[in-house]
């Protein structure tokens, strides 16, 4: 008969990182994903505050022509944009819709609105 190695408790764990690691990757991809979806959503609110501030300031001495084009300025074709520009009073504001995106800001997943108003100014 052939005699039995005696195992020793470092045998018995061969191969275990291996394994966790392999456990463990959706785990962190899914936080990584869950990390980058907040990330977006934040940028959205950022870019849709900025719009909605450039439009509102450019329109209150321009007018609505200059609304439109001020606010969508900085923001990319992806983010399916939506402005609203008018008078109100003495203000003007605007409204910017963006579509929240999701991992990617072409996949919409429900929208964000910034909101700005400016006192009136008129160029002579």
């Amino acid at each position: 008969m052939l005699a039995r190695r005696p195992v020793r408790a470092q045998d018995r764990d061969r191969g275990q990182v291996a394994v966790e690691f392999v456990g463990m990757v959706p785990l962190i991809l899914l936080l990584i994903a869950a990390v980058w979806q907040c990330v977006l959503i934040g940028y959205a609110f950022s870019l849709a505050g900025n719009a909605a501030d450039e439009g509102a300031r450019a329109g209150a001495v321009k007018g609505d022509p200059e609304c439109h084009a001020a606010a969508g300025k900085y923001i990319g074709a992806a983010w399916n944009r939506e402005v609203t520009c008018g008078v109100s009073g003495s203000v003007y504001k605007v409204t910017v819709k963006l579509n929240i995106p999701v991992l990617y800001p072409g996949l919409g997943f429900g929208s964000i609105e910034g909101t700005a108003g400016a006192a009136m100014e008129r160029e002579e």
